[in-house]
């Protein structure tokens, strides 16, 4: 049904709120976390490149994207959309890493080295791409399946509004006073009759005398006047 598309906006607020936060995290740890000694080699803040632009920047972008969409629309079609661009985005900073051997001269990954001892190596591994790739896709699939189920409250609405024609659209409800019972909705269109003391009295006839008025005669030749 062509009803059920619509969806609301709380369906996935929650997923698209995540989404939106952790694009935002994955976009910009890599600038600024060299701050607190938290960083990939180049470990400097704010040292752009073109393998950080493919690796960080365009994942995040479309992370942030899907959870944008999936915050603000209430179309089932388009919440998914953005469900599925979220993904992708998430699916990136896991295989982004050991794709990008692919490019570069000596086959290592574009991503860089992590800093520190192990511990934190492991980290920033996580922080930077394999846990957060894996956080982004958990929560795009959640919503893309929370999106794929049609509720009971869904169906409803929908059959609800399919029963109700367009143009049966009814005036306001007015709470009447105690005792008096609420006058029936009137479909658009169809004319109220006035209140009595509104009603238009009923024009007099022409033809008919008025009050005041003097009947006057056709005039009419005398046949005695003389010369006739």
């Amino acid at each position: 049904m062509a009803g059920t598309l619509r969806v609301p906006r709380s369906r996935g607020a929650f997923s698209g709120l995540l989404l939106l936060l952790l694009g935002l995290w994955g976009g910009l740890i890599p600038f600024v976390g060299p701050y607190v000694d938290f960083a990939y080699t180049p470990d400097k803040a704010w040292v752009y490149t073109s393998d950080r632009l493919w690796l960080a920047i365009a994942p995040a972008v479309a992370t942030g994207l899907g959870g944008l969409i999936l915050l603000l629309s209430a179309n089932r079609v388009v919440a998914m959309f953005g469900a599925w661009i979220a993904a992708l985005g998430g699916a990136w900073f896991v295989v982004g890493g050991p794709v990008s051997a692919l490019w570069t001269e000596n086959g290592a990954s574009a991503t860089g080295s992590p800093v520190g001892d192990e511990a934190k190596q492991v980290a920033e591994q996580l922080a930077f791409f394999y846990g957060l790739g894996a956080l982004i896709v958990f929560f795009a699939a959640l919503a893309l399946g929370r999106l794929a189920v049609v509720a009971v409250r869904d169906a409803r609405l929908a059959e609800e509004q399919a029963a109700v024609p367009p143009h049966e659209t009814a005036y306001p409800k007015s709470t009447p006073p105690d005792g008096i019972p609420p006058e029936p909705a009137r479909p658009v269109g169809e004319t109220q009759p006035l209140p009595r003391r509104y009603a238009r009295r009923p024009e007099p006839d022409s033809a008919a005398p008025q009050h005041g008025d003097r009947m006057v005669a056709p005039y009419q030749s005398n046949p005695r006047t003389p010369g006739m």
